[in-house]
């Protein structure tokens, strides 16, 4: 009489949003290791690629400027804001220096960061809807991450002097005083446009400050400011309501941040010796797995040697990898930053 075979117990497999969440450390490394010839993501994309950035502008009736970006399935909405502020209710408005010509070129080369700061003549902000990432509670006072990303816009906007104070001010010069016929009349400032920043996400999946920033610059690239003057009459600021009269603001040059995640895994056959990959634009999966992250902000593109690329600003957190690469390891950030500059502009001039 035949027996039946005992049954073999069935195989302990996970599908992959499972094992992703049981085991992250092992699943990147099981996707970044599978591919001798290129370190290949669990996202689909190799170390080096960017997400493709997705922006369009005007998309707010009643704005001054703002755009819709989209990295991924990180989407944010930023909206610029202008209004005046009259000299006498901003403190100091007229103890810096001014060009009665606003459109004299020797305001690139002028110092105005002080002025823009001091004033607080640019106010942004960030806001996070509800359901935009897990660990936003509606309700609750800013968090930390909100902070953070409101005080390095902030920062970044003053030290790459993006905007011009010339832009932003509002100047009368007096009517000739019959008396003082050879005396020529001295321009002040009656008032100011405060640029009023929102930035608003709708959802993160990682790199939420690239995508702030690259919203906050497609806005500004689109805001218009209407002709304003002082009226003697009226003792007051008075706007043109014609379009065609609203000037746009002069930036200086294009600062594009990039982002960067650092994963450590084991060795090959359980060896010793770690394997690091660096990750460019993480999503929010490999943020959570990487204890090192570093912003590298360039405005230029890498050619001839580097010379077309300046480098802004670099912000290092956690970690000590790139740190023992030395000097190459910061130079190949900044290679991926520039090409990622040329992504950015190729994008914002397609609008």
């Amino acid at each position: 009489m035949a027996t039946a075979s005992p049954r073999q117990p069935p195989s302990l497999t996970f599908p992959r949003p499972i094992f992703a969440a049981v085991s992250p450390h092992p699943f990147l490394q099981a996707h970044l290791s599978a591919n001798k010839k290129a370190a290949i993501r669990a996202n689909g994309r190799t170390a080096h690629e960017f997400r493709k950035p997705g922006i369009n502008t005007s998309s707010l009736t009643h704005a001054n400027g703002s755009a819709v970006v989209r990295l991924g399935n990180t989407s944010v909405v930023c909206g610029v804001r202008a209004e005046i502020l009259k000299e006498e209710d901003i403190p100091g408005t007229n103890d810096f220096p001014i060009s009665a010509n606003p459109d004299d070129e020797g305001q690139d080369e002028e110092d105005d960061k002080d002025e823009i700061d001091v004033l607080r003549l640019v106010v942004p902000n960030v806001e996070l809807s509800t359901g935009s990432t897990p660990s936003h509670m509606p309700g609750n006072a800013p968090s930390t991450h909100q902070q953070s990303l409101i005080t390095r816009i902030r920062s970044l906007i003053l030290s790459t002097r993006l905007l011009r104070a010339a832009d932003l001010r509002i100047l009368y010069t007096p009517s000739a005083n019959a008396d003082d016929v050879g005396e020529e009349a001295e321009v002040r400032v009656k008032a100011y446009w405060v640029l009023y920043v929102d930035v608003f996400f709708i959802s993160i999946d990682g790199s939420a400050f690239d995508a702030a920033w690259l919203s906050l610059l497609a806005a500004l690239r689109d805001t218009r400011l209407p002709r304003a003057w002082y009226d003697e009459e009226y003792e007051g600021v008075l706007c043109s309501d014609e379009p065609g009269e609203a000037r746009k603001l002069r930036l200086r040059g294009l600062p594009v941040a990039a982002t960067f995640a650092v994963f450590e895994g084991a060795g090959e056959d359980g060896g010793e010796e770690a394997v690091e990959w660096v990750l460019s634009d993480p999503d929010a999966f490999e943020e959570g797995v990487c204890r090192e992250s570093v912003c590298v902000v360039v405005d230029g593109e890498w050619e001839n040697g580097g010379k077309g690329a300046m480098v802004r600003r670099i912000e290092k957190n956690g970690g000590g990898v790139l740190g023992r690469e030395g000097v190459e390891g910061m130079k190949m950030l900044v290679r991926r930053a520039a090409t990622r500059w040329r992504e950015v502009k190729e994008a914002l001039e397609g609008q």
